[in-house]
């Protein structure tokens, strides 16, 4: 009698890399990005979306779309920054995009030297944080493309919402434009409250007016 073995198929591998865009300006979300690359469809030039122009980025992002196993885009906004800090709304960004990937990952790995807490979201999967993971991991490099070049959308179009600010332009950073701005103009709902030089911006709005009435007959007022 003979015997066969049977082989037995490793569960596939699912690394899903994750970064964000938007954690250094004065206005406007921060976003995260979770891509899962598939293994036979290669996708060239994929690098850290800092050291790449905006045409490459745009040409990039709607191959990664198409040719990624799952990938998914999500955000934390103004008032959530605000409410929890910038890490922690980064965290929560970064949750938020996992819970949208339609294909659920085995391995998650996450640009920096830290991580969300994941564990209630009962995913099934380990993570692992990768110092400039953006330009040493294909599938990083890949969400943190996806991650900017959709925040810079975003920010093209509130800049419709709330000219004056030239949001189109800076995307919310810290330019001296941006800062000149803030000098004449009021923030605006997209400006985070918790930073300090949109704090000190708001600073003169705060001051209460003085009755003129007691100012003109010396009292105190």
């Amino acid at each position: 009698m003979r015997w066969f073995r049977r082989r037995v198929r490793a569960r596939p591998s699912r690394v899903a890399g994750i970064d964000e865009a938007g954690r250094g300006p004065l206005a406007g979300p921060v976003v995260a990005a979770a891509v899962i690359l598939h293994p036979r469809r290669r996708i060239d030039g994929l690098a850290d979306s800092k050291v790449l122009s905006p045409q490459e980025r745009g040409r990039l992002a709607p191959i990664i779309r198409t040719r990624a196993l799952a990938w998914a885009v999500a955000w934390a906004d103004r008032d959530e920054i605000d409410a929890l800090n910038i890490l922690g709304a980064t965290f929560l960004a970064m949750r938020r995009a996992l819970l949208r990937l339609p294909v659920c990952p085995t391995h998650v790995q996450i640009d920096g030297n830290q991580l969300p807490c994941v564990e209630d979201l009962r995913l099934g999967c380990t993570l692992e944080a990768i110092v400039e993971g953006d330009a040493t991991v294909a599938a990083i490099s890949a969400a943190s493309i996806l991650a900017k070049t959709h925040r810079d959308a975003m920010m093209e179009a509130l800049d419709l919402c709330y000219p004056g600010f030239q949001l189109a332009a800076h995307k919310g950073y810290c330019t001296r434009a941006h800062l000149e701005a803030l000098r004449w103009r009021e923030p605006s709902p997209l400006h985070r409250r918790s930073f300090s030089p949109v704090r000190s911006a708001m600073e003169p709005l705060l001051i209460p007016e003085v009755d003129e009435r007691l100012t003109d007959t010396g009292a105190e007022p």
